[in-house]
């Protein structure tokens, strides 16, 4: 649809930066400031390591067809990022994704003065709402199963039952468990 406004045009090889991160050729080809803000929005902006990869799968797809149809940095548009998202053979909730890390990279390039407005911003992804998550819930009786199979006779066991009972009580993450220490647990008012 949108994809006949697109123009053509040979791909330009990509550049490595420090740490072996690889820049984009469509990145590379918008100068040094652009390139800056692309590895300071990975290396810096992002702190999650899988949320960083997968943004930067999600804008490695979305650079690489850009390049494909020889479209600059600068003539990213609305219609450019619309034409993207709607031709994504992503389920919605990987487009979703694939969106907001697009934005994300864009909000960071505007910061940084590589851009003069975010040319995902206008643009809508698709509706996706769910009522149900994927990760079945233990019922009160399946967790007090669960805790008092746990051998606790041993350190090991009584370590595992604490990171399961934070788990199973306050469906936090295991790497939010993992990375739990002593003095992350305090008193806030009434509550702890």
């Amino acid at each position: 649809m949108a994809d006949e406004l697109i123009p053509t045009r040979p791909k330009v090889l990509a550049r490595k930066a420090a740490g072996g991160l690889t820049v984009p050729a469509i990145i590379g080809n918008a100068g040094d400031d652009a390139t800056r803000a692309f590895i300071e929005f990975f290396t810096a902006n992002i702190r999650n390591p899988n949320t960083r990869a997968a943004y930067a799968r999600a804008v490695r797809s979305f650079l690489a067809w850009c390049e494909e149809r020889g479209v600059r940095l600068e003539n990213v548009d609305p219609v450019v990022v619309a034409a993207y998202i709607e031709g994504h053979p992503g389920s919605r909730p990987t487009v979703k994704q694939h969106l907001a890390a697009i934005r994300m990279l864009f909000d960071y390039m505007v910061r940084h003065q590589v851009l003069r407005t975010n040319p995902a911003a206008a643009v809508r992804g698709p509706k996706y709402v769910t009522n149900r998550g994927k990760t079945p819930v233990l019922t009160a009786a399946q967790a007090r199963e669960l805790l008092d199979s746990i051998d606790i006779s041993t350190v090991v066991g009584l370590r595992d039952r604490a990171i399961i009972g934070v788990m199973v009580y306050s469906f936090a993450r295991v790497g939010a468990v993992v990375g739990i220490n002593v003095e992350d647990y305090y008193q806030s008012g009434k509550r702890w």
